[in-house]
């Protein structure tokens, strides 16, 4: 689908409903007329001035869309800020964009002024420092979640982007939910094409400030206001990370809110637990999991009405062709990103995953976890615990770390200090240390200190120093089984 396909798409719902609702926020709401109007009246705006990527520094509401939707129709690559990367992180997308116009709110204020950029009435400005080299036919630049320090620019066109909007709003189409929350911030490309979806649909997209609902960072949740703003919102459907997902199926469990007003509700960015999907059937939720990842702009697996095997991550959508390496490793072709930003361009073959699967004989995909060392928080943030460990090790007072996370709400560490009689408060200020040069979702949730350090003789080093974490994940089971107990809920 182009963007002025997506266009017509709009007008025709302004056309034939102009006073249904569009776009609901903390205080302002739009029709669909109303909609179209104020994003072309910002792609006026945005056509006026020179060439170059929109970053949004915006939390959640309409401006948020409205912006980016008028990015999108006027063909200026965008740049959608994470609100949960750190300041660093956040710096380093804006200089590798080479931004030199952004729409922002406080928030993301101290990020723009500390690069030189100035505030006028609309935009905030610096003087221009040349393009970023994009690739050709960059509509989006989305990064990912930073599995080492610096996160890398993903690049997208338009048709690819609402090629996959189109399909997860035909995956939906069976349940017909006309009342669609945006619960992760809309620079999570997962989300960004849930909204592109739902108004595809027709339906009324809600979008609130993530302290409306309880979000902080990346993986901090109050769960009475998350829950209060399910219900309120009148959401009949959504996208949730395996976190959130628990939280709400455990509420239901528990009658604190009921599963009727779901139509259908989509969980992806990290691995979902079957017992998880086997308690969220019970009690009525229609949950649907998928399978995707940036580079493929975002989903290229999904279960979904009449096609739906709980445990897998579903069927490839039609939009893909998705097959297995030798090895196992899943590789996809059909939907692939033009390339990363400020590395060559990929050339449009298979894309490898990382990721390692299996499908079974009526085509259904199973994961099977990581090709590498990475793993994937139940936030859906991508971790290297190298980059971690490295943090906690460089700071004098930690000689040895083990960093776990896969499919938790926080980090679990393994320690050994440099003294080994330092006092335990020693190390929990080193932790504390570490933690503050890290966005929250790489940070240390729970640690212990390990009784011995680790060595090459009892099997948990190589020859040369290395972590051998598959025999520390053995070795250390109970200890982490019980770290994990302290940040589960």
């Amino acid at each position: 689908m182009q963007p002025e396909a997506f266009r017509t798409v709009l007008q025709g719902h302004a056309r034939r409903s102009p006073q249904r609702l569009a776009l609901r926020g903390e205080s302002r709401r739009y029709t669909y007329a109303q909609l179209l109007a104020e994003v072309e009246r910002r792609e006026a705006l945005l056509r006026a001035e020179p060439a170059g990527v929109l970053a949004l520094g915006l939390d959640n509401g309409p401006d948020a869309l409205l912006w980016d939707l008028a990015a999108l129709l006027s063909g200026r690559p965008s740049l959608l800020l994470p609100p949960f990367f750190s300041p660093a992180q956040r710096a380093h997308c804006l200089e590798q964009c080479r931004v030199t116009l952004a729409v922002a709110d406080a928030g993301f204020s101290d990020d723009l002024e500390c690069l030189g950029l100035q505030a006028d009435n609309t935009f905030w400005r610096r003087p221009g420092i040349g393009h970023a080299d994009l690739p050709a036919g960059t509509a989006k630049v989305t990064y990912t979640s930073g599995t080492t320090g610096q996160p890398k620019g993903v690049c997208l066109d338009a048709t690819t982007l609402l090629r996959v909007a189109h399909e997860l709003e035909l995956a939906s189409r069976a349940n017909a939910p006309q009342h669609y929350l945006a619960v992760l911030p809309l620079a999570v490309l997962l989300e960004n094409l849930g909204v592109h979806a739902a108004l595809l649909a027709g339906a009324c997209v809600t979008l609130l400030p993530q302290r409306r609902l309880g979000i902080q960072g990346a993986s901090g949740v109050d769960w009475p206001t998350f829950l209060g703003g399910l219900v309120l919102s009148g959401a009949e459907s959504l996208i949730l990370v395996p976190q959130l997902l628990l939280g709400l199926v455990t509420a239901i469990e528990g009658g604190r809110l009921g599963a009727g007003q779901f139509r259908f509700v989509a969980v992806g960015g990290a691995p979902v637990s079957p017992a998880l999907l086997t308690r969220a059937s019970r009690v009525g939720l229609p949950v649907f999991e998928g399978y995707g990842l940036s580079e493929c702009a975002s989903v290229v697996c999904l279960n979904r009405p009449g096609a739906h095997r709980p445990g897998s991550v579903g069927r490839p959508l039609p939009h893909v062709r998705v097959r297995l390496a030798a090895d196992g490793e899943v590789e996809v072709e059909g939907s692939t990103l033009l390339g990363y930003l400020g590395e060559a361009p990929f050339d449009g073959g298979w894309w490898p995953t990382g990721d390692i699967g299996q499908f079974d004989a009526d085509g259904y995909l199973y994961l099977k976890g990581r090709k590498k060392h990475q793993f994937i928080t139940s936030f859906g943030r991508n971790l290297n615990p190298d980059w971690v460990e490295a943090e906690l090790t460089q700071g004098g007072v930690i000689a040895q770390a083990f960093v776990h996370g896969e499919g938790l709400p926080g980090n679990l560490a393994l320690l050994w200090p440099l003294d080994p009689h330092c006092p335990p408060q020693t190390l929990a200020d080193a932790v504390t240390r570490a933690n503050a040069a890290l966005p929250d979702y790489a940070r240390i949730s729970a640690w212990r200190r390990l009784p011995m350090p680790f060595s090459a003789a009892d099997g948990l080093l190589t020859s040369n120093g290395r972590l051998r974490r598959d025999a520390i994940l053995a070795r250390y089971s109970d200890t982490l089984l019980q770290l994990q107990n302290e940040v589960t809920p």
